[in-house]
């Protein structure tokens, strides 16, 4: 990740464009998987109707040496 870029909102633009800024028959579902470390992705996504859907447990091994769980969240069209 490139930090450089982290608190200028990016993420959040990108997700109102591809949620907010579809029609309403344009999908019936989107998912995500995030590293449940991503606190403030998980948060976000939250607030933009996302629900924890389940966890795959300690399928990421990462740079530390460590395992860590992907969330699995969803979101139906509001419409």
């Amino acid at each position: 990740m490139l930090k450089t870029y982290w608190g200028y909102g990016i993420g959040k633009k990108f997700l109102e464009e591809c949620v907010i800024g579809q029609t309403p028959m344009e999908y019936r579902k989107i998912n995500l998987n995030v590293l449940e470390t991503n606190d403030k992705a998980i948060k976000l996504y939250q607030r933009y109707g996302f629900e924890v859907e389940g966890i795959l447990k300690k399928d990421k091994l990462l740079s530390d040496g460590n395992y860590y769980n992907t969330v699995l969240m969803g979101r139906f069209n509001q419409s």
